[in-house]
């Protein structure tokens, strides 16, 4: 039952993030979705993604899409309905269908003969030690078997975090220098 309120909260976040012109208060439920991801990453026990996504989704693009808007404005321009626009509901659609679809072909959620428990599972507890010489198990899969994976996670968030350095760095110009809106400083 928590599985559909926090599917249902997670569409109403998608929803009111899309459909509000103020841009701040767009990317403040974005972020807000970020944060309800982080949970369902984390009831599906996979800490490591919820950690990214709560992170780089509601901590570093929140503040990254705040820095656009206020170098920007925080009214989303109005736009002429056209063709385009038609179908794209059109799209949305068949790409839910297409990703509700793949869903038929997988295991239940914790079943027991899923292909992970007879494949990847009895590897990890029986061979982790003899092949990375880690005497923790978990420490074992996430530094060694999904060492890629878990490089590549600190990758983004290391790139997230120096994009918004340079974003939010205050650049100090020079006395008697012309401004872009023009007039001169000083």
């Amino acid at each position: 039952m928590t599985e559909i309120i926090l599917l249902v909260l997670l569409v109403i976040a998608a929803l009111a993030a899309v459909s509000m012109r103020n841009l701040v208060s767009a990317g403040m439920v974005l972020a807000v979705y970020s944060l309800l991801m982080a949970v369902i990453w984390t009831s599906l026990n996979a800490v490591d993604v919820a950690f990214t996504e709560a992170s780089v989704g509601a901590g570093i693009t929140t503040v990254l899409l705040i820095a656009a808007v206020s170098h920007t404005g925080r009214k989303e321009a109005p736009s002429k309905p056209g063709r385009r626009m038609k179908f794209i509901p059109v799209v949305m659609l068949l790409i839910v269908l297409a990703l509700v679809y793949g869903t038929f072909g997988m295991p239940d959620f914790g079943d027991p003969e899923a292909p992970s428990h007879h494949h990847v599972a009895p590897r990890y507890i029986h061979r982790s030690h003899d092949e990375t010489a880690v005497t923790n198990m978990v420490t074992a899969v996430l530094a060694s078997y999904r060492g890629y994976d878990t490089l590549g996670e600190t990758t983004v968030i290391f790139t997230a975090g120096t994009c918004v350095m340079l974003l939010l760095r205050r650049r100090r110009r020079k006395p008697g220098k012309e401004t872009k809106r023009g007039g001169a400083t000083g």
